[in-house]
């Protein structure tokens, strides 16, 4: 790739490192999407043992380009966004990724149609730990930044998307494990909404 491909890529990429998410970090500040990319990415490699049979290299890529639109449109969260947002930003991700030199445009082309179409084993893992990371950046959050909505969704948000395998499915319920604790704590401050299901 010639050195002004790629320096205007990565020009606007960066803007996910200031786009913020819904979620709030550990030390108390809003998480950015590149901060997200970057964890659900290292999630996947440290899936290798786990998943010998898939291609986890072709996993990190989904997990690394998964947000790259949200560099366009900043972060909606799943719960709002609506069929035009999407479409707003599969246009807008069409044509960042249209912008760089062959044969990169056909090979992110791939990777996205292959996400989208959810049918490999590696899409089904890049999803599944995608909606995880969420989950587990709201259980080192602090319960008083969750929305309301989020005190019954963090309980069972990816449980679908993990249940294709034993190992995920297994992960995600102790994540729902310290999810339910947070609630708790939630409860005994008195900041919980008062209808959270467990």
């Amino acid at each position: 790739m010639d050195a002004r491909s790629l320096i205007e890529f990565l020009r606007i990429c960066e803007r996910l490192k200031d786009a913020p998410r819904h979620c709030w970090t550990s030390g108390g500040r809003r998480e950015s999407v590149a901060e997200h990319s970057w964890r659900v990415s290292l999630m996947a490699l440290l899936m290798a043992d786990e998943f010998p049979d898939l291609d986890i290299d072709r996993v990190i890529r989904m997990c690394l380009i998964h947000d790259l639109g949200e560099a366009l449109t900043g972060d909606i969260p799943t719960f709002l966004k609506t069929d035009g947002d999407r479409a707003v930003e599969a246009e807008g991700l069409d044509g960042l990724v249209g912008a760089l030199p062959e044969p990169w445009p056909q090979t992110l082309r791939a990777l996205y149609r292959e996400m989208d179409a959810l049918e490999t084993p590696e899409a089904k893992l890049y999803k599944a730990l995608d909606r995880m990371e969420a989950i587990q950046q709201h259980n080192e959050s602090d319960p008083a930044t969750w929305l309301p909505l989020e005190y019954e969704l963090n309980l069972t948000y990816g449980e679908k998307d993990a249940a294709f395998s034993l190992y995920l499915a297994g992960l995600r319920a102790e994540m729902r494990r310290d999810t339910e604790a947070l609630i708790e704590e939630a409860k005994r401050r008195g900041i919980a909404p008062e209808k959270s299901e467990k």
